[in-house]
């Protein structure tokens, strides 16, 4: 019997991504399953985020107020909402434009709802996209669609990770300024 000798895909580096995080707004998160991990884990990759100068875009669904404050307060500076009437962010020009200013190849996906505005969009994203959605946060209403969300987003070809797992990948190794200054990230209770 042979052995598959390809060589796995190569791990991310923080100049190929750019974070994406959908919805996390005031009339959302409160009726979402598990809302204290998602919200500590949401915060987490948004302080990661400016830790390693990361772009981020945020989408925000109208009439559901802003993104919440625990978000919005440790986004990376000068990271302004887009605001979208659609489930899908690529049906979005704003958003379209933003990722455009960005030109990189890896997204990866935080927020809410998961089997609804983060599934579509992540789903649209793989065409031209490596796609990775941290799994630890985002959520839905109920846990049911969220693990259904999961397997049709890995089913279709994104890479599901994990809060800590990511933010590891990126870091790359330990001594480094920026790994002294995730270990208290990484040292929180999700």
């Amino acid at each position: 019997m042979e052995h598959d000798l390809r060589k796995p895909p190569a791990l991310l580096t923080p100049e190929q991504c750019l974070l994406v995080i959908i919805d996390m707004q005031q009339k959302l998160v409160p009726v979402m399953d598990d809302q204290e991990r998602l919200v500590a884990n949401v915060s987490r990759l948004a302080r990661f985020a400016r830790i390693m100068n990361l772009p981020v875009v945020v989408s925000e669904q109208k009439n559901l107020g802003p993104t919440i404050e625990e978000i919005a307060s440790v986004l990376p500076h000068a990271t302004t909402p887009v605001e979208k009437i659609t489930f899908d962010c690529f049906a979005c020009g704003p958003f379209q434009e933003k990722l455009w200013e960005q030109q990189k190849p890896v997204l990866v996906f935080a927020g809410i709802e998961s089997h609804i505005c983060v599934a579509q969009t992540a789903l649209s994203a793989l065409v031209g996209h490596e796609v990775h959605v941290i799994s630890d946060a985002v959520a839905s209403r109920y846990l049911p669609n969220r693990e259904v969300a999961l397997r049709r987003l890995e089913q279709a070809g994104a890479v599901i990770s994990s809060t800590e797992m990511f933010m590891y990948e990126l870091l790359g190794q330990a001594g480094t300024e920026e790994f002294r200054a995730v270990l208290p990230l990484v040292k929180e209770e999700p």
